[in-house]
């Protein structure tokens, strides 16, 4: 039973490497506008970024999209077939990942949301929007499947996974209150215009883009060959859209199920889920008094406020440093020193600056702006976070009475590993076959 998966898996990475080799020539994406031509000695740079695209490319992307989240949604829950959802994850990774260079990804949609959020000058593109809600939209009615395989950089990680190791439970409850804080402080920083970080630290984008800092090379370089073993763990240790899905997906209307009726308690699907997303069954002797849980939960609310306190109070501290992100601090940071004759030399910002001759005023307003919004939002980012992990630490410190196997709705990402090795699916699938088969006689 375990051999087909291996033997999957095997092909699929063959497929992988095949499919990288092929993207390695160069894609001709569509220039606007002619590059101009300049007399000096003067290097034209390599852009990293991709080149912008016609609209309707855009759309066209849109519809890909909802087709590849509808085809995965079916594989999971209908067919429950986990070739389809491989199928579809080789597909995002060349189209998504290599052909459309990881731009636009909802992920690093969530600071163009939060930018035109708190800027009204700040307009969006409607197919960015739509990148942005679209997954979050098929995960309230069919959980995280996004993340099974339509995802290109949840689709480049689950197909490099060898062999998954089980990693301690207070292990992963500490790492897991990264995500939502990367979410608070990513959003923080586009709101107030000082940068989109998550787009910056993308390990995997230069993978798709075939070039990048050798920083996030190596970054992305170590995720991967951890994710060998440790299954995902950008997913599950790093991505703040993962943090808005997982909590959707536990509302969703309809989920992926282990077994397609009753539970015989076989653990196959405890054992192969790769990112700890099956719960076991909890024995009435673990659950505790019903007193005493009132009065542990009681404690830990009681104690929530003083968490998101000293959260917001710890981010404050640091507001300062974060404001040197945004361009209009870093420079009137640098005027301040010029002016003083403390900087080593000018630079190409101060340098234009000083010929637009804006008066120094303005931009020291500007300055003074930037840092007071910087304050306030990390008091509420900070304050958030503390919440957050708060409630993190009440979730997972609470028992909670189980019969059966069930699957955690907020960790799990839908890649169809549990059902496909389910003992209660192969028997189903047995009866059908057999079914099939004895109609085809009875024709015959």
């Amino acid at each position: 039973m375990k051999d087909k998966p291996a033997f999957q898996t095997v092909f699929m990475q063959a497929l992988l490497a095949v499919l990288c080799f092929t993207a390695s020539v160069p894609l001709h994406g569509q220039e606007r506008f002619p590059q101009p031509e300049f007399t000096s000695d003067y290097t034209i740079p390599t852009p990293l970024q991709p080149h912008p695209r016609q609209t309707v490319f855009d759309y066209i992307d849109t519809a890909i999209l909802i087709a590849a989240l509808a085809s995965a949604s079916l594989f999971a829950l209908k067919f429950r077939r986990r070739t389809g959802l491989i199928v579809i994850a080789v597909f995002s990774v060349f189209y998504f990942g290599f052909f459309r260079r990881g731009c636009v990804c909802p992920i690093g949609a969530i600071q163009n949301m939060a930018m035109a959020l708190f800027n009204p000058h700040f307009a969006v593109p409607i197919t960015v929007i739509l990148f942005f809600t679209v997954p979050l939209i098929f995960a309230l009615f069919t959980g995280r499947t996004f993340c099974s395989g339509v995802c290109p950089f949840g689709a480049l990680q689950e197909l490099v996974i060898v062999k998954p190791l089980r990693l301690p439970q207070w292990v992963s409850s500490v790492l897991g209150i990264i995500p939502p804080a990367y979410l608070c402080l990513s959003v923080l920083l586009a709101a107030t215009g000082s940068g989109f970080i998550i787009c910056r630290f993308d390990p995997f984008i230069g993978f798709f883009r075939f070039g990048a800092t050798f920083e996030m090379f190596v970054a992305g370089l170590l995720f991967l060959l951890a994710g060998t073993v440790v299954a995902r763990p950008y997913c599950r240790f790093v991505c703040p859209y993962g943090v808005i899905l997982g909590w959707l997906s536990r509302l969703s209307y309809r989920h992926v199920k282990i077994a397609p009726e009753e539970c015989i308690r076989c653990r196959l699907c405890e054992d192969v889920c790769p990112v700890d997303a099956i719960r076991p069954p909890v024995p009435e002797t673990m659950i505790e008094e019903r007193k005493t849980g009132i009065r542990r939960l009681g404690f830990a609310i009681l104690f929530l406020p003083l968490i998101a306190f000293g959260t917001g109070f710890a981010l404050s501290l640091l507001s300062p440093y974060l404001a040197l992100l945004h361009p209009d601090v870093r420079l009137a940071r640098q005027i301040r020193l010029e002016n003083a004759g403390e900087a080593e030399g000018t630079t190409l910002e101060s340098d234009a600056f000083r010929m637009r001759d804006v008066p120094f005023d303005a931009l020291f307003e500007r300055e003074k702006t930037v840092r007071g919004r910087m304050t306030k939002g990390a008091w509420i980012a900070g304050s958030v976070i503390g919440f957050l992990a708060g409630l993190t630490l009440i979730a997972s410190s609470r028992w909670k009475k189980r019969s059966v196997f069930e699957i955690d709705r907020r960790a799990c990402v839908s890649c169809g590993r549990c059902f496909e090795v389910c003992s209660k699916e192969q028997e189903e699938r047995r009866k059908t076959t057999l079914k099939k088969k004895e109609k085809t006689n009875e024709r015959d």
